[in-house]
């Protein structure tokens, strides 16, 4: 490998999703400069961390330019939804993810829902509303439960699920823009990963979030609390169904209208008697979805990444560890409301000795070079296993080593 083969690479985010994805990226032989804006605490060990505003456009591109990036991956959202990809491609530069218009599968629960209903996928009932105000008297009278959306990006935590009425003209008043009032499907909810360059469809693992912020799935939604992969729910032929009747729909539809998705696609599911229904779409890595599937990963996610934003996805077969996978996170004390921050966390080290990793998410170094919590969401332990149990147990032996006074974790994580 000489100096010329190397692909210098640029991540866009901040959280632990992209600590996992600089992780693996800087485990290729391929892969040379590596930086990642903004970063954090934990990714400043594996890439350079840049002060760059990834949402502007015009910016993105000059850093890329300048420092002559091979490719850019595309992290959170809020890039997409800007086109970030769009100015990317238009200057020639490779970049994983999909446009400002195929973007709008997350960006808007309105436009999806309406997609879902001209496709024919199964997806819960739903009425759209242009405000929050003009969905009052809705939620006022309609039976319940409902599941009130806002339609916009809202960081998995827009979604509220309304068993009184009282409950579900809370959620609206802390919506501004429009609303999506869903039935509230019932059975287990799985995550299902494809990566497609818009012609070829690779299917990744499933997994299983817990998005309430406590046990026993209680308490407000979150971000996500933890995660299994594979999703024990999700059989194959749960995931062949959920394939050819919403995942092979969708991408026709959006290249029928002209604007083809391309990067990694990850379908919220619900596993209802009917059968697999979508919940939402989000147009990115989940958080902690990714961490778990980067640890199932055998294979070079440069190579995977460079040849679907190249248009050669069929050209790369990804490997995947038998293993199981479970990620719990640990939050600051206040989140998903307002996090405490600043409190100092210490022997991270003890806890990776026993053979996971620690991805960092909202973590800085404070003026004395403690590392301390500096969002809500602030680590993601993950662990293999031989199955989801010994993974599980790995997993907590090592989250209570860490030594943080200001945080919290679920306990029933993987849970049977």
């Amino acid at each position: 490998m000489n100096a010329a083969s190397l692909v210098d690479i640029l991540v866009l985010g901040g959280g632990g999703r992209e600590h996992a994805l600089c992780w693996k990226l800087r485990q290729s032989a391929r892969a040379g400069r590596l930086f990642c804006a903004p970063g954090n605490a934990g990714i400043a060990a594996v890439a350079d961390c840049v002060d760059l505003a990834i949402a502007d456009p015009d910016a993105v591109v000059a850093f890329a330019r300048e420092h002559a990036i091979g490719l850019v991956v595309v992290g959170p959202e809020g890039p997409l939804v800007a086109g970030v990809v769009d100015a990317l491609r238009t200057a020639g530069i490779a970049v994983f993810g999909p446009t400002a218009a195929a973007a709008r599968l997350e960006g808007s629960k309105g436009f999806t829902k309406d997609l879902a209903r001209a496709a024919g996928i199964p997806t819960a009932g739903f009425r759209r509303f242009a405000s929050a105000a003009d969905a009052h008297h809705y939620v006022a009278v309609h039976p319940l439960p409902v599941v009130v959306k806002a339609d916009g990006l809202a960081s998995g935590k827009g979604v509220t699920v309304a068993e009184t009425n009282e409950e579900g003209l809370a959620a609206l008043a802390d919506i501004n823009g429009p609303v999506v009032i869903e039935e509230c499907l019932t059975g287990p909810e799985a995550s299902l990963f494809v990566l497609t360059d818009g012609k070829t469809i690779s299917v990744w693992p499933s997994a299983q979030d817990h998005k309430r912020a406590f046990d026993d799935d209680t308490g407000p939604n979150t971000g996500g609390m933890g995660v299994v992969s594979p999703a024990p729910r999700l059989t194959e032929a749960l995931q062949a169904r959920a394939l050819a009747e919403i995942i092979e729909p969708t991408l026709k539809a959006m290249a029928a209208a002209g604007t083809p998705y391309t990067g990694v696609l990850y379908a919220g599911l619900m596993l209802t008697a009917d059968g697999p229904k979508l919940i939402e779409y989000n147009c990115r890595f989940g958080d902690p979805e990714c961490q778990a599937l980067m640890l199932r990963l055998d294979s070079d996610l440069l190579d995977i990444l460079l040849a679907c934003a190249e248009g050669r996805l069929a050209e790369v077969t990804p490997k995947w560890s038998a293993e199981a996978a479970v990620t719990i996170v640990y939050a600051a004390m206040g989140y998903p409301g307002t996090p405490i921050t600043g409190t100092v966390i210490d022997n991270i080290d003890g806890a990776e000795a026993l053979g996971v990793e620690v991805f960092h998410a909202g973590t800085r170094r404070n003026t004395a070079g403690k590392l301390v919590a500096a969002g809500g969401r602030v680590l993601a332990i993950s662990a293999l296993g031989a199955d989801v149990g010994e993974a599980r147990s790995l997993a907590y032996a090592a989250i209570r080593k860490i030594r943080w006074h200001g945080g919290f974790y679920r306990r029933d994580i993987g849970k049977v």
